[in-house]
């Protein structure tokens, strides 16, 4: 897919449930009982479980490459979480292209949540095709 710089990348809604929570927590070995297990988090001040860091890398990986194609290899993610993802809520991914360079395109990324900003970054990822005509 060819990308030009101000382009609107399509939202995408997320819908957090306990299982993307627990699950992206064992995939990634992140075993921190803050992520699976609701009474431990309770008592260390949040209301529920929520989401790790690993798990929102991988949605935004998920975000871009689901957007430019089977082609697209991420090159750089770099992100910042604010609000948490608890379960019950919908995360929606927003994307802006803010640099095309050859191959190369520059994405600005927002996920928000019910109570704010989830996570804020940049993704780098190289797109074969994008210097043809037009692009």
């Amino acid at each position: 897919m060819r990308a030009g710089e101000g382009e609107d990348l399509p939202p995408l809604e997320i819908e957090i449930t306990r299982t993307l929570i627990v699950a992206g927590a064992i995939a990634s070995r992140d075993y921190q009982d803050v992520h699976h297990d609701a009474e431990l988090a309770r008592r260390k001040g949040s209301p529920d479980i929520f989401m790790n860091i690993l798990t929102t890398n991988g949605l935004v990986g998920r975000y871009i490459t689901d957007h430019f194609g089977p082609g697209a290899t991420l090159r750089k993610v770099a992100v910042r979480l604010g609000a948490p993802n608890y379960p019950g809520d919908t995360m929606v991914l927003t994307g802006r292209i803010e640099e095309t360079d050859g191959d190369t395109v520059t994405v600005r990324v927002l996920g928000t949540n019910g109570i704010g900003r989830h996570v804020t970054g940049t993704v780098t990822v190289t797109v074969p095709g994008t210097t043809e005509a037009g692009a």
